[in-house]
């Protein structure tokens, strides 16, 4: 290589040296910014997840304090008092209360507090089927066969987060009703479902022997 290349060559990376220094100069701060953003963002992640398990442990704390309470009255009372600070957290007090108001004699009222959840469009739907299956229950005795019927195969629909424990209770019904084939019938495939759990299935193959039929054998499901 000739001297004169040679220099070319050296003022060539010159000129590359000054136009990124250049450009360092000028738009250098996008990735200054970019990198306190991306910290930045790490250390909030951090404090919100901190600041929530902070606000779930308290909330926990303030509902085992308020279910220690001896007398139903007075552990509706305590937990009517706690604010969840969370739709799910003030659902889940909810529950609890109308529990405690049921136990103290006030059907009426627990039941109440158990629909307003149920038809709570903010709340994830397992909040709002878990409601709706508690004031169910809640009303075995008070409402008609054929309400709670309806209820419960609304709740059975493919898909929906409690459809096998209604299935359960749609048998109940039409046990209560003198159907006891159609019922029969329907804990069979209870069994064989795929998504029902051992005590489930045990639970269905006793009512089974209990109508005098004889459960059938439980498929190998496929893993």
């Amino acid at each position: 290589m000739s001297d004169a290349d040679s220099f070319i060559d050296e003022v060539t990376e010159e000129v590359r040296r000054d136009r990124m220094y250049l450009l360092l100069r000028r738009w250098g701060w996008i990735g200054v910014v970019a990198v306190v953003a991306i910290v930045g963002g790490a250390a909030f992640n951090e404090y919100r997840k901190a600041r929530e398990t902070g606000q779930a442990k308290a909330l926990g704390d303030a509902i085992l304090s308020a279910l220690a309470e001896n007398g139903s009255t007075e552990r509706a009372e305590r937990l009517s008092q706690i604010d969840a600070e969370s739709a799910g957290g003030d659902a889940v007090l909810n529950m609890l209360s109308s529990a405690s108001q049921f136990e103290a004699g006030s059907e009426a009222e627990a039941v109440e507090k158990l629909n307003a959840i149920a038809v709570q469009g903010d709340l994830p739907e397992i909040y709002r089927a878990i409601a709706s299956f508690k004031a169910l229950l809640l009303q075995t005795d008070s409402l008609p066969a054929a309400d709670r019927r309806q209820q419960f195969e609304a709740l059975a629909a493919p898909g929906a987060p409690l459809r096998l424990l209604a299935e359960e209770q749609l048998a109940l019904i039409e046990i209560s009703e003198g159907e006891i084939q159609a019922a029969i019938e329907r804990l069979q495939a209870l069994r064989q479902d795929a998504e029902a759990s051992f005590d489930l299935q045990q639970r269905a193959g006793q009512l089974i022997v209990a109508l005098g039929g004889e459960p059938e054998p439980l498929v190998a499901q496929q893993g």
